[in-house]
Parts: structure tokens; sequence; C-alpha cells
């Protein structure tokens, strides 16, 4: 039964083994989970996805496989076997509820009566005392007042009074092709990570303290250690201003992530392309500008370097003297972004606009030769990759 999931998986590019299937029998073999979508749900989650990347895909494949389970009215007897339902439902009730439901015969009666009315019942309904359907008093539907019942649907008010919800799915996407935000982000970033232990030795050694009290004849000798700590150190220029305005969201969500993944990490901001300053308060930057060549001449060689643009502007902006729109440049753009790639090793520009709408603009092309080609989309999947980049 399962490989027929595990092929709905692997066509949706879930990267999934048969390891994992096999622990997944394994786990249902233990009765781990029984009788209930849901658990069952998590359950295969848990166990066939390894990264929440997956999860939008995991998804899909789990409901083309269990598609035919939201059809309860067309499958009810083939999907739901009379002992399950049995089950379920006395495990649901409180000993009130048993009482209550004696008022229809007893719970054989009462899933002989769902059985029947779902032959009976030829199109939606909403309201009443009898049909299955959303409102009203049936024992059968969504969003009912009487107190014996099965839900059907999950649309409408609810009244806590179902013996046992039966409803539609919904399950938030989460691709690695969606626009980067504060939380996902920070699973990319971690690809772009080198620990070394460093600072005060402050954080307790398990290994080596028991080591070290086994030597001793077991006299306690307590060992510390240094921290782990990332020691990637990080330079990230944001484009702020203009076309800029409408990506803020992702900059400062990526931004926000930065400084919580990076002990060494640096900023500057800039407008369209890089010239002779930068700055670090927005509202000062007129009149507390940090020069360009300052910063070439205090960070070393090995801080990996990350431009936050668009790149759409006038090609006079890279190229020519005074092409900058808010002062006047002695040097052209250009000559600065090759400073750049001279002095440091390791250098991507993110770009918020969609990857295939680059080759129509040819500003963001000259952006991409002056960088090598290191130009990522800010995706999930494109922060990866340069990450991956900037880490090698």
């Amino acid at each position: 039964m399962l490989l027929n999931l595990f092929t709905e998986m692997r066509a949706a590019k879930v990267p999934v083994s048969l390891r994992e299937l096999l622990d997944l029998i394994n786990a249902l073999k233990h009765n781990i989970v029984f009788a209930d979508m849901d658990e069952f749900y998590y359950l295969a989650r848990a166990i066939l996805v390894k990264d929440e990347r997956h999860y939008d895909k995991f998804d899909r494949a789990f409901a083309a496989y269990f598609k035919g389970i939201e059809s309860l009215d067309q499958h009810i007897e083939a999907l739901i076997p009379d002992e399950w339902l049995r089950k379920e439902f006395e495990r649901s009730l409180s000993a009130e509820e048993r009482e209550k439901i004696k008022s229809l015969g007893g719970l054989d009666k009462l899933i002989e009566a769902f059985k029947q009315r779902l032959e009976e019942q030829k199109g939606k309904h909403q309201g009443g005392n009898k049909w299955i359907g959303t409102g009203g008093t049936s024992p059968f539907g969504s969003g009912g007042y009487n107190p014996e019942g099965i839900r059907i649907g999950n649309e409408g008010e609810r009244q806590g009074k179902a013996v046992k919800v039966w409803e539609q799915r919904e399950y938030k996407d989460l691709d690695d092709q969606v626009e980067i935000g504060t939380r996902n982000i920070k699973v990319a970033l971690r690809r772009l990570r080198k620990f070394a232990r460093a600072g005060a030795e402050s954080e307790f050694d398990l290994d080596s303290t028991i080591d070290h009290t086994a030597r001793d004849g077991g006299l306690l000798n307590i060992q510390m250690r240094a921290e782990r700590r990332n020691t990637i150190k990080l330079l990230v220029l944001f484009d702020i201003g203009g076309s800029m305005d409408e990506h803020i969201k992702i900059s400062e969500a990526l931004f926000s992530a930065c400084k919580t993944e990076f002990k060494h990490l640096e900023y500057y901001y800039f407008h369209n392309f890089i010239y002779e300053g930068l700055w670090k308060s927005n509202a000062r930057r007129f009149d507390q500008r940090t020069p360009t060549q300052d910063v070439l001449n205090t960070y070393g060689a090995d801080y990996k370097v990350i431009f936050v643009g668009d790149a759409a502007m006038s090609p006079y902006e890279i190229a020519q003297p005074g092409g900058s729109v808010e002062h006047w440049n002695d040097e052209p753009g250009y000559l600065w972004m090759q400073r750049f790639m001279q002095k440091f090793k390791k250098i991507i520009w993110l770009n918020p606009y969609p990857k295939q709408e680059w080759q129509f603009t040819q500003s963001t092309q000259m952006v991409r030769e002056l960088i090598e080609d290191q130009m990522y989309p800010m995706t999930i999947e494109g922060l990866e990759e340069g990450m991956r980049y900037l880490a090698k």
C-alpha cells in the first residue's frame, strides 16, 4: 500500500529513500498511529521529510495519494471500516456523551443512520435537522447543534459537540521557490557557517569531564571549554530607496536573519550602485558617509560580501562619471565594483526580481558581468546556491 505513497513522493521531488519508507512501515507495525489521518500525516512527514523546504511537495504528494479520502459520500464503506469508526468514536466520547448518544439507539445505530443518509442525500444541504450539511440540528454536518453527531467538513462555526471530526486538510505552502522571510531564511543561511571554539572557557564539557574524572580515580574533575561560534565574517551592502522600496520587507527579513546567524556582521547602504561613499544611517546619509576606500581598507579579504539590490538603473549610473542620480561621482561605479572584486575573494549579488526578468534590463546584465555572474534570486533556493558559493 505504502509503495504507491513512496512513488508519489519521488514523483513530487521529495528526497525520500527506501530506508525512510521501511521506517514508516515499521512505525505502523508498532501501532504508533492507528486509524487517524492527521496522526498518520504528521508521522509520515516526520519520517519521510528531512528538510522543511520540502513540506509543500510532501503535502501535494500526500493529497494526491489520499485524495479519495475527501469524498466520504462516495467511498465511506470502502475507506472507513465499521470497526475503525466504532473504535475512534468510542475513544473520543466522554461519559456524558455516551449517555446522550443512547438517544439515537446507540453507536451502531448512529453509524448505520449516517451511511443511510449519505446514500439518500443527492446534493449539498444547509440547515434543517435531517440531511448531512452545515448548520441546523442534524447529527451529521458542520456548525450544527446536535449533541450526538458526526461532523463533515470544516466550514462554519463549530459547536464542539461532534462525535468525530472529519474535515478537509489544508497546509500552508513552504517551498524553495517562495520569497524569503525571517524564519525560513535562517535555514538557508546555515549553509554559510564555519564553527570554531573561541572565547572564554564558559561551556561545560561533558566528555572531557568524564575522561578526567576516570583518570583521577573517580574524583570529580569538571572541565570547561570555549563556546562554538560561527567564525564566518560577513559584509552586506543594501541598495536602499527608489525601486527597492517595494522590496523593503524582504530586505528587512534578510538583515534580521543575518544579525541572528552571524557574529561577525558588518553592513552599509548605497543607492542603485556603489560610488565613493557608503552609509549606515539613511537619515544622515548626506552628512555621515563612510568613504568606500576606508571600507576596502578596514575589512580583510576573508570577509564574504553580499550586495542586495534589484540592479535596475540607468546604464550610465554604472558606466559613466556623473552617472549617479543623487550627486556628481568623479569615478564611474564599475571601477568601485572592480576594486571590491580585487579585494574580496567571494562576492555575490542577491536580486529580489525574478531571474527570468533579468535579461530585460541592461544594467542587470552589466552588474552580472562585473561580479562574474554570481547573481542569485532572493528565493530560498537562490539564497542557498549563493551560500554554497560563498562557503567554498
